[in-house]
């Protein structure tokens, strides 16, 4: 498209005639990230050429800097200048609409090459985009308005500005001097408290980040300006914008940006709030939000150096592990809502467990330490273990998946250790949904987990024979129930119960199962193993890392 014919238009002020005009130019540079590809690949082989014809060194150039000194000339990028400008003054008129968004996406093209960003990058250029955009301190109040005609304008808006912030210091420092933070706070804040859905925060939040990444002074600005209440509307529209666009892999653009929004929600899960109500509400959506992070990205959380007062292990900085911690265990004690406020948290911690070895090996030592009580049921007590085996019973199917998971991982997935410290009778649930029954001692799943075995305690190693795998726990000697019975009442009492079994069958009361060879339930009649509790009974290992040295 030729940019004199634009030129020509804007300066004639017609709008249908520079709105059709501006689309066809935008069409043909949809795709165009970068400005004079072809001359700078031709001037690359010609300079090769004469280098390889002369038999001299020739300079060439392999960086964008160095050909960005030779484009001064450029007879396009001076057009695309004086496009810029004349743009920024077009805005300043009353426009359609439609007109309105071409100019707009024009502007988000033009501002992909940092050459052409002068008009942009100005006071007048900064400011009048920022006005389109809503985000404006003056004009706070234009963000309750507007159809959908103004939502996609104010969005083409940010994105232009996006463009420009992340290219040009100038327009950073004009950003700062308009205080454009304050205002896109103001913007998500009124987005938030509206009963519509959320539209277009995904860009203002990427401004805020391009903005607080690229000027440090704002960050402390933002920490000023910003209250736990402002931080938690914001973390809603912040999962309502990712809980649809989670990825399992991430390239390394995208993975930066969450990486950086990882290390502001680590902010977020330790800063002090004014009461303890609005820091549990501030925690319980940061963990919601970062349980959609990519898993990979979450390393930052323990990329923090070990200070004066951290929770430390192995050298690495465990706050946030340890928040989480506590963040789940007053879910835990409150008992309220809990499919709803603690299986986000479970979920993290066993995603977070699976991913990073450090985290799993931290709250193994905090939640599964070795076990000295071997006369107590593994659901009865006040310690994390045992509130955590009493939510393996119950009665919400998603809570108990979600606990006995946990467990099962902090076990590395191995069936004897898990079957261990929570019990049979606890963890059937579990072992028959993963084909576990017939006793195999797992380990592995889906998680990295090296080669090791627990070191038992004294205790546990003294009671170990006399250990009921069911219950988990040492039982009392019972007395036989058959003592004093002859043979043939032995017999007429196995004859009874097998009849009331069988009874109980027939009217489809119960229905007896048996342990196939895959490891499942499966009706008694076709193929099975024979599999009992005692089957699952730990062997002798030599030592697991539980101990003080984990060899984990």
């Amino acid at each position: 498209m030729d940019l004199e014919r634009i030129l020509k238009s804007i300066e004639l002020g017609e709008q249908d005639r520079v709105q059709r005009d501006l689309n066809t130019y935008n069409q043909e540079n949809a795709q165009c990230f970068f400005f004079n590809v072809e001359e700078r690949e031709r001037r690359k082989q010609q300079e090769l050429e004469e280098f390889r014809r002369n038999k001299f060194r020739v300079h060439v150039p392999d960086s964008d800097s160095d050909y960005d000194s030779d484009r001064s000339d450029d007879p396009e990028l001076k057009l695309r200048q004086r496009l810029g400008q004349a743009l920024i003054q077009f805005l300043a008129q009353d426009l359609q609409p439609c007109c309105l968004l071409s100019c707009l996406e024009t502007i988000r093209i033009l501002s992909r090459d940092r050459l052409a960003l002068g008009p942009f990058s100005s006071e007048e250029g900064v400011r009048t985009l920022a006005r389109l955009a809503g985000i404006q301190s003056a004009d706070r109040e234009v963000a309750r308005g507007g159809g959908e005609d103004v939502t996609v304008s104010r969005t083409e808006a940010v994105k232009a500005l996006c463009n420009v912030v992340y290219n040009s210091q100038g327009a950073q420092e004009q950003a700062c001097r308009l205080r454009l933070l304050s205002g896109l706070a103001g913007r998500l804040k009124l987005s938030a408290e509206s009963r519509s859905p959320p539209a277009g925060q995904f860009y203002d939040l990427r401004l805020i980040f391009l903005l607080t990444a690229l000027r440090p002074e704002l960050r402390c600005q933002l920490a000023r300006e910003e209250d736990s209440q402002l931080a938690i509307e914001i973390l809603k529209i912040l999962f309502n914008i990712t809980c649809n666009i989670h990825k399992a892999s991430v390239d390394e653009e995208e993975a930066a940006l969450y990486r950086h929004l990882a290390a502001m929600l680590r902010h977020c899960l330790l800063v002090n709030c004014e009461g303890e109500e609005q820091r549990e509400e501030l925690q319980g959506h940061t963990v919601n939000v970062l349980s959609l992070l990519p898993l990979s990205c979450l390393d930052v959380l323990l990329a923090v150096r070990v200070g004066p007062g951290s929770a430390e292990y192995m050298g690495i900085n465990m706050d946030c592990v340890e928040a989480l911690l506590g963040f789940m265990e007053r879910r835990l004690d409150r008992g309220e809502k809990l499919r709803e406020k603690l299986t986000p948290v479970l979920n993290l911690l066993t995603e977070s467990s699976r991913a990073h070895r450090e985290t799993r090996r931290y709250l193994r030592s905090q939640v599964l330490p070795p076990l000295r009580d071997v006369l107590s049921r593994p659901e009865v007590g006040s310690t994390l273990r045992n509130k955590l085996v009493r939510l393996m019973t119950h009665v919400d199917t998603d809570v108990k998946h979600c606990a006995a998971e946990l467990l099962f991982v902090l076990c590395k997935e191995n069936v004897s250790r898990f079957v261990k410290y929570t019990g049979y009778g606890n963890a059937a649930g579990l072992l028959a949904a993963r084909g576990l029954l017939a006793g195999s001692r797992g380990g592995g799943g889906e998680g990295q987990y090296s080669e090791d075995s627990d070191s038992d305690t004294e205790e546990y190693r003294e009671a170990r024979s006399r250990i009921n795998p069911v219950t988990g726990r040492v039982e009392e000697q019972q007395p036989d129930p058959l003592e004093g019975l002859s043979e043939e009442e032995k017999e007429e009492e196995a004859r009874r119960l097998v009849s009331m079994l069988n009874r109980l069958a027939r009217d489809q009361i119960i229905e007896p199962v048996g342990v196939m060879e895959d490891g499942r339930l499966a009706p008694l009649g076709g193929r099975r193993r024979n599999c009992t509790p005692d089957t699952l009974r730990e062997e002798p290992e030599e030592g697991d890392g539980e101990s003080e040295r984990d060899s984990d």
